[in-house]
């Protein structure tokens, strides 16, 4: 090991150590399939988290992005190297984030501290999914640190979380183990999108309406799995008072592609996203209208086309749902 690494870690790196014990280690990549399409669930992967922390604190929360290259990115798991491909994750663009922004990667560690209370919920929910949705599959999650962004991807190749980023958002839910689990299993629906509606899924110019039906689905399902009492959305107490006037506009814009005003319009202390809540009770009317449950969750899962789904849904703007 490094001399640099080899310096005695900090309480908050041991928790993550002691979480890595946790984790099935793979050993080969047939392995690491089937272990991947077991019913237990998916691989998680915390280790690039505490390989990150052990060189911030080796560095006293300054490492150069030579450093965070060659000793937290080249080493890294799959899921790392693929959201450095996508999300232009370098050890440069990391260590900009840490000077921009340095309290978001301190903080983070109040997170890393719930994610051996996470893990064993993340199983559950994915094995209620599993049972829900026989067809799911389960490629692996990795949780490891970008540059501040994003909290959360998704494609058929599994989940990869942000967690600084996750950890940095003011207005979702309070209760962070609560946060990671909803985030997590939000992304595995997203996962299911991928691999059974791809076309959909990976529209580059999809309208207002296919964008939120993609999240609303994600975050009817993500409830649904975790056994939520109801959906912490960060919109609904805003909105809730006037989800007629906002839906109302929201059948006005749902054949746009600007996105602007329903999507990816937050900021870490400001909640947008309309669209995540419109889809949402979207998707919830269609699946309360439901006589068979198995199979809405299955038509939600494999939605190809929003506009005959919301033909279907009974939702209109301002509808009661329970």
């Amino acid at each position: 090991m490094d001399g640099a690494l080899g310096m005695k870690r900090n309480g908050a790196a041991v928790a993550a150590a002691a979480l890595m014990s946790l984790m099935p280690l793979e050993p080969s990549p047939s392995a690491a399939a089937m272990a991947a399409n077991q019913s237990s669930g998916p691989v998680v992967r915390i280790e690039d988290v505490a390989r990150f922390y052990e060189i911030y604190d080796a560095a006293h929360g300054h490492p150069t992005a030579e450093e965070l290259q060659r000793d937290y990115i080249d080493p890294g798991s799959p899921g790392l190297h693929h959201l450095a491909a996508i999300r232009n994750v370098t050890g440069v663009t990391i260590a900009k984030a840490l000077v921009a922004h340095p309290q978001i990667f301190s903080d983070a560690k109040r997170c890393m501290a719930v994610l051996p209370r996470v893990r064993p919920r993340v199983v559950a929910a994915l094995r209620t999914l599993g049972r829900l949705y026989p067809k799911a599959e389960f490629p692996p999650v990795t949780i490891a640190i970008s540059r501040g962004k994003p909290a959360g991807v998704a494609d058929s190749t599994g989940v990869i979380i942000g967690l600084e980023a996750l950890c940095a958002v003011k207005y979702l839910n309070p209760n962070v183990e609560d946060r990671f689990v909803h985030t997590i299993a939000h992304e595995y629906t997203h996962v299911q999108q991928a691999l059974q509606s791809p076309t959909l899924y990976n529209d580059p110019k999809p309208t207002v309406l296919d964008s939120s039906l993609i999240e609303g689905a994600a975050e009817f399902t993500a409830t649904l799995i975790t056994g939520e009492v109801a959906f912490h959305s960060p919109y609904a107490q805003r909105v809730a008072a006037r989800d007629k006037d906002v839906e109302t506009q929201f059948v006005a814009d749902e054949d746009q592609t600007d996105l602007s005003q329903w999507i990816d319009n937050g900021t870490l202390t400001e909640p947008g996203d309309l669209g995540y809540w419109v889809g949402y009770r979207i998707v919830k009317s269609y699946y309360q209208h439901a006589a068979d449950k198995r199979k809405a969750l299955r038509d939600i899962l494999e939605m190809k086309d929003p506009k005959a789904f919301l033909a279907k849904s009974g939702w209109h703007p301002g509808v009661r749902l329970k």
